[in-house]
């Protein structure tokens, strides 16, 4: 597989559904029109287990994305009526519940296929984590074995390490020197 870190990322429209429980699309080129970053993640299946964990954790700290200028989109390759089952059935049903950002569709597999997440024998992603720049640089990327949940504290620290424009010493958090 080809570096991407440092690259172009591979530019993307997909169905999604939207926070608002509508059907729509997003895209990164919109992201990067109204100059925000994307924090992309996917994930493996709706109505599983350790997915809605982590999910629900993002929709939670929305609002710190928000306030970092960054857009999240969570993807897997379920359909956008899935989604939407999984959207309406509450949190201690091992549903979603409210989300504050959308889902998107990668029914066809091309998107999780580009960015190198997608286990072709099962038709389903990693657990992939990108970051991208609203230049459409990918910044970030990390992928992780599908029984395995992300940390919302690592992503938001992430974020603003490379939103700082410096060099983050190990261990950084916001509001620290820059080397």
């Amino acid at each position: 597989m080809e570096r991407m870190v440092g690259k172009q990322a591979p530019r993307f429209t997909m169905d999604a559904v939207m926070a608002d429980k509508s059907f729509g699309k997003v895209s990164l080129e919109e992201n990067m029109k109204q100059d925000k970053w994307t924090v992309l993640f996917f994930y493996p299946m709706d109505f599983t287990f350790v997915c809605p964990t982590e999910i629900t954790a993002m929709s939670d700290r929305y609002d710190e994305f928000e306030d970092l200028d960054a857009e999240i989109i969570g993807v897997s390759t379920d359909t956008i009526h899935t989604h939407l089952a999984w959207i309406n059935t509450a949190r201690q049903d091992n549903g979603l519940g409210e989300l504050k950002y959308p889902l998107a569709a990668d029914t066809n597999h091309a998107i999780s296929r580009e960015y190198g997440v997608l286990i072709e024998e099962e038709g389903i992603a990693l657990r992939g984590l990108y970051i991208i720049n609203p230049e459409g640089e990918l910044q970030y990327q990390t992928v992780f074995h599908n029984n395995i949940g992300r940390d919302v504290d690592e992503t938001l620290r992430v974020l603003q390490a490379l939103q700082t424009g410096g060099l983050c010493p190990a261990n950084w958090r916001p509001g620290q020197k820059t080397l």
